[in-house]
């Protein structure tokens, strides 16, 4: 198939890029290169299946695809907070620009929506039911709310135009290609730990998060993008819930740290819990996530390694 991926040269995406290569797809990697890198799929270049094209998804354009990966989006707090007016537009005419090629097109799109469209969650875990509890006037609401209009163009875009779409809600991902300065918990503390800094906590470090590793997050998409009339939405996470504190531990332990723990107050609008019941897609995709926390990220750590140049002494 002929394959679009909005956001291709981020994280998520060109590791999603690389396994559809895999399977033998004609892929177009598209992306403004606002958070993504290039030198994310450079090792992609040479292949004849592969195409980059600089563009934003705020703009229309007009490609002949068969399927479509929108996951074109800032993912972090540090990048989706620098110009919320434009999350916000990335997350809304984004959007619309990609459900109206796949009108024209007819072809099926799969949208990354997100955990943060529960907000601070008062059901926990959370199901694909819960209906969140978020703040629409916060500052992580570009994000947060701009993923939740998504959802509802996506739905709307199917039942008045009979656009065949997927929604998947993504948990917190990590995993090599993350990027060194992307502000996510992950990369914070593994950077810091091999720097030998201290790593920040907030709070007393008991909120939680469910960490699922790259390689099995893309192993979940591929699932929802081929599952035969299963629109969504539904998470895609690890359901193993981990404290900032223990996370912490980890990560110097993994890597031989020194560092001490430091504690700061809890940022505004900070999820206290987070985790995903992922009954749906155990039933609808037969996926479950299958790399534990310790070994993704020994891989993680590697990777960050290798990015800030140090070596094992």
């Amino acid at each position: 198939m002929r394959i679009l991926v909005t956001g291709g040269t981020g994280f998520i995406g060109s590791h999603l890029c690389e396994r559809l290569l895999r399977d033998k797809h004609e892929v177009i990697c598209l992306d403004n290169f606002f958070s993504g890198k290039r030198r994310n799929v450079e090792h992609l270049r040479g292949d004849q299946n592969f195409e980059l094209i600089r563009h934003d998804v705020v703009e229309p354009i007009l490609l002949e695809v068969d399927r479509i990966f929108h996951l074109a989006c800032p993912a972090s707090p540090v990048h989706y907070q620098y110009n919320p007016v434009k999350t916000t537009k990335t997350n809304v005419m984004g959007t619309i620009n990609m459900l109206g090629l796949a009108k024209r097109v007819r072809a099926r799109i799969l949208l990354s929506s997100t955990s943060e469209v529960y907000g601070d969650p008062e059901e926990h875990p959370q199901k694909e039911t819960y209906w969140g509890h978020v703040n629409p006037i916060g500052i992580r609401s570009c994000y947060d709310e701009g993923k939740r209009v998504a959802e509802c163009l996506m739905m709307d875009y199917h039942r008045q135009n009979k656009v065949d779409v997927k929604i998947v809600r993504i948990f917190n991902t990590y995993g090599p290609r993350m990027a060194i300065d992307d502000g996510r918990v992950v990369s914070n503390f593994c950077v810091a730990a091999l720097k030998g800094e201290p790593l920040t906590v907030y709070g007393q470090g008991t909120q939680t998060r469910s960490f699922a590793y790259i390689d099995d997050l893309v192993e979940g998409l591929i699932r929802m993008m081929d599952a035969p009339d299963f629109v969504g939405p539904v998470n895609l996470g690890n359901p193993d819930e981990f404290t900032m504190l223990e996370l912490a531990r980890l990560a110097i332990e993994l890597s031989a740290s020194s560092s001490s723990i430091s504690y700061k107050p809890l940022p505004p609008d900070d999820p206290t819990r987070r985790r995903p019941d992922i009954t749906l897609a155990r039933e609808r995709l037969g996926w479950e996530p299958k790399v534990p926390l310790r070994e993704g990220l020994a891989r993680t750590i590697e990777h960050f390694r290798r990015e800030l140049g140090l070596v094992r002494a």
